[in-house]
């Protein structure tokens, strides 16, 4: 995002997001949900302390006086009851969207408190995360995989293949793959910038290989601007290929595959990914590498199996298969 357009939100918020943009390397989109999320924070704390006219519609409360003297006087109640506050006067947010404001608050304090040092204390010390119901990632079994690359066919039928390729083979984010450039492929690897603007090496099979390959070979940037004749894969409006139109593909490519389009996304191709692989012997820390994750948590969420393999892990020890009567004739 454009932060030298942003004017709606005060000095110290602002310095805060460049902070993150800058120094930190995040992404557009991270720093977009911090900017939007504390937006929301100050305009319901100046609601809740009765600051503006009750009338105001809340859009057009103005919070760019907000100043660290009203950033001490923030309550941690008060931001229990942000974590589930509408301003569309919905009856409750999801978990997720209850973690990701918390996230951005927590991130907020903890910058005024441990890089600025404009703190003494920080409020959030004891704000404890809303608690998200554990599920487990949803993906493709390997014979839906076949079909769903068997169903790439048209005009567009090797580039499509190429991508879900490096979907189901590298496990690759859909902002990570539309970014790709001719120049970033290798061999037998791509290189790869991902969140954070961090750069990482994902290597590839030979199937992937060829697939590329023959994307390659019909690739056809005649049309393409000039700003987007680097880009690996271009879209039937001769530019670079943006998320929807990967998600738009990937939706027409499950219905003619005979899979449920609503049940399954780009990101559910990155869990298919990470399965098969943790399914065919990669180890966790190596499977981290591959896709991206600074830490080992975000990781093993990935470490699901099916109950078939866990029933053959349980029948794979020789402890388990002993039966009583076998020590009983031993200790004889």
């Amino acid at each position: 995002m454009n932060l030298d357009l942003i004017n709606d939100v005060p000095d110290i918020v602002m310095e805060f997001l460049e902070y993150h943009s800058t120094v930190r390397g995040h992404s557009d989109l991270t720093v977009s949900g911090y900017y939007h999320d504390l937006k929301i924070l100050f305009r319901f704390l100046k609601r809740r302390r009765r600051l503006v006219p009750s009338d105001t519609p809340f859009q057009e409360i103005d919070i760019t006086d907000v100043d660290l003297d009203f950033i001490k006087k923030i309550k941690i109640e008060e931001l229990y009851r942000y974590q589930s506050f509408s301003p569309e006067g919905q009856n409750s947010l999801s978990a997720a969207s209850r973690c990701r404001r918390t996230s951005a608050v927590k991130s907020f304090f903890n910058y005024l408190t441990l890089k600025r040092h404009l703190l003494d204390y920080n409020v959030c010390q004891e704000l404890e995360m809303p608690k998200r119901q554990a599920s487990l990632p949803r993906y493709l079994e390997e014979s839906e995989c076949e079909r769903l690359l068997a169903a790439c066919d048209g005009p567009f039928a090797y580039r499509d293949y190429a991508i879900l390729m490096l979907f189901l083979s590298c496990g690759l984010r859909v902002s990570e793959l539309v970014s790709l450039n001719v120049t970033d492929l290798y061999e037998d690897h791509v290189r790869v910038l991902g969140k954070g603007n961090k750069e990482r090496v994902v290597f590839f099979a030979e199937g992937c290989r060829e697939a590329i390959d023959d994307y390659l070979e019909v690739r056809n940037v005649e049309k393409v601007k000039d700003s987007d004749k680097n880009a690996l894969f271009i879209s039937r409006k001769n530019c670079r290929i943006g998320v929807r139109g990967v998600e738009n593909m990937l939706e027409s490519k499950l219905l003619a595959a005979g899979l449920d389009a609503s049940r399954y996304s780009p990101h559910k191709l990155r869990h298919t990914a990470a399965t098969l692989m943790l399914k065919n012997g990669v180890d966790t820390r190596a499977l981290q590498e591959v896709l991206g994750h600074s830490n080992l948590n975000t990781t093993q969420i990935y470490t699901h199996l099916d109950n078939a393999a866990l029933h053959e892990a349980a029948m794979a020890n020789p402890i388990g298969r002993k039966k009583k009567a076998e020590h009983e004739n031993e200790d004889k």
